[in-house]
């Protein structure tokens, strides 16, 4: 599985053996807010593409040459192909979302979600508690897509990424890529 982080680029230049110099603090460093789910990375990035290639490839190229964390991509030469790969992510995202559906919640918690084609007005009980929910467009929570749960991680792993890119190339940072 693969994890992608960013820092500043002093943090990458200063000498860990130089006591004098500035430690790196928490807020040096910049994770992706994505599932932790294991194959989702491999799922995520199967289809998106780098500087002309898989992104998965060039992973896979970039590990095969050094251990440890190595840079994935660095501001503002690849500033344009993070973007592009964002993007690309996002929209992956979209074509991958599932049917629409809205969404209602009985007062016990339990969510029910009804494809938008099949909504008509209706009431039921509530398979947990037995208190009627009514499936009225005026009491629906909000709208969801309808996606197998795994799909459902892939995709939000790739807008949580596609978030992660566009801010280490907005703050300037560098991001990084290991295998762990």
């Amino acid at each position: 599985m693969y994890r992608f982080h960013a820092v500043p680029r002093w943090v990458l230049d200063r000498d860990p053996r130089d006591k004098r110099a500035k430690q790196p603090a928490a807020t040096d460093r910049l994770d992706p807010d994505v599932p932790q789910t294991p194959d989702a990375v491999d799922r995520a990035l199967a289809r998106a593409e780098y500087r002309g290639a898989f992104a998965l490839e060039h992973i896979a190229e970039l590990l095969n040459r050094e251990k440890g964390p190595v840079m994935f991509a660095s501001p503002p030469d690849d500033l344009p192909a993070l973007l592009r790969t964002a993007d690309q992510l996002l929209t992956l995202a979209r074509q991958d979302a599932g049917e629409k559906a809205r969404v209602w919640r009985c007062d016990c918690g339990t969510h029910y979600a009804v494809p938008v084609a099949l909504i008509r007005p209706v009431a039921i009980q509530c398979e947990r508690c037995g208190r009627t929910v009514d499936f009225e467009i005026g009491k629906s929570i909000g709208e969801q897509s309808l996606a197998e749960l795994h799909q459902s991680h892939v995709n939000a792993y790739r807008r949580g990424i596609a978030d992660f890119f566009r801010e280490a190339m907005a703050r300037g940072w560098p991001v990084l890529v290991s295998n762990e």
